[in-house]
């Protein structure tokens, strides 16, 4: 994600070879930006909304009112209801971040909030993981809040990967900075979770602002919040983050467009593109058709042809296939014992 600029007239070497290097600003590097697809996609959900509820005042006024057009209805009432709760669940069942207790993950907490220009530090709580990697934010009322869980803290309250837990915490008090959990946008983003393409499309540019926000407070902590999110906490720091960004660009084809299509986050390699180049906002719809390396700063440089491992390695010859067309087996063969003749058997006894 770092590094050095290269010299000038000399170009640097990546896999494939020499490639010249062709700087392009890079623009989610610096202040943390809003995802460019998500205001107009918003705006289609809002309205979508809007006639869902008018229809359903509609038929309330004609007399046809059957339980889904109630639940439309009252939706203000039970949403208030569940946000409340869910700022309740924590405060009963999880640990409080404060000064005096995980004071590495308040001080996290903190430093994003004032770095996004909050007037307020949101509350922060860890609950019980259970092996899962998570983290989320919300809010009810004028309060925001955000929930670590257990599994991104070592025993004894440290932070198991300081860096990856900075950009985590980052990301999640970025969805309280980009609005993305006030009570009236949910409200208005109520078709979201009922418009194929479109309400997905929505939650996921919404994740890359986040992204955008979790990248501007620790830049240094994407590898590894990439690695606990694909490996989990124990292989986390053994991931090749460049590796698993190159697979966005390697790994095509129609289902992993279709995985990324439904999902409500984009897929962990598109995700790990766009965190790693900092040039363009991250990919909607369509994979990412170049992969590139930082150069320092943000910028970075197309990287030539890249090592793939789409192919499956080949151990054993398909029916009918003669064995010598098979490739050379790797590393020396051992040596194999001299063949040893038996012994005669004893000649019979003279009579």
């Amino acid at each position: 994600m770092t590094g050095t600029q290269p010299q000038v007239g000399v170009p640097p070497q990546y896999p494939g070879g020499p490639v010249a290097p062709v700087y392009q600003p890079p623009r989610y590097a610096d202040a943390p930006r809003r995802h460019p697809g998500e205001i107009p996609l918003l705006i289609l959900v809002i309205l979508t909304t809007a006639v869902i509820y008018v229809g359903a005042i509609l038929f309330a006024f004609v007399g046809t009112l059957n339980s889904y057009l109630l639940v439309v209805l009252v939706l203000p009432v039970i949403l208030w209801f569940a946000r409340g709760s869910m700022w309740a669940t924590p405060r009963v069942q999880g640990i409080q971040m404060t000064p005096t207790q995980f004071p590495e993950g308040y001080q996290m907490v903190r430093d994003a909030a004032a770095r996004y220009g909050l007037r307020e530090v949101p509350d922060a709580f860890v609950v019980l993981g259970n092996g899962q990697i998570n983290a989320f934010a919300s809010g009810h009322g004028f309060r925001r809040f955000v929930v670590v869980y257990s599994d991104l803290f070592e025993v004894g309250g440290e932070a198991r990967d300081p860096d990856a837990l900075a950009y985590i915490i980052g990301h999640e008090v970025g969805h309280i900075a980009a609005g993305h959990v006030s009570y009236w946008r949910q409200i208005g983003s109520f078709a979201m979770s009922y418009l194929p393409v479109i309400g997905s499309a929505l939650s996921r540019s919404q994740e890359y602002t986040a992204d955008n926000y979790g990248y501007f407070n620790r830049p240094s902590g994407v590898p590894g919040g990439m690695g606990l999110l694909g490996a989990g906490k124990y292989l986390g720091k053994e991931v090749d983050f460049d590796q698993l960004a190159d697979r966005a660009t390697t790994d095509r084809g129609f289902f992993t467009w279709v995985v990324n299509l439904t999902a409500s986050h984009p897929v962990l390699t598109w995700r790990a593109a766009a965190l790693r180049n900092r040039t363009k906002a991250g990919s909607l719809f369509f994979a990412p058709g170049q992969t590139v390396r930082g150069v320092g700063g943000g910028a970075v440089v197309p990287s030539g042809p890249v090592p793939t491992f789409s192919s499956q390695e080949v151990l054993a010859p398909a029916p009918g296939q003669e064995q010598n067309t098979l490739p050379p087996a790797q590393g020396p063969i051992p040596p194999q014992p001299p063949e040893q003749t038996p012994p005669a058997p004893p000649a019979p006894p003279a009579s």
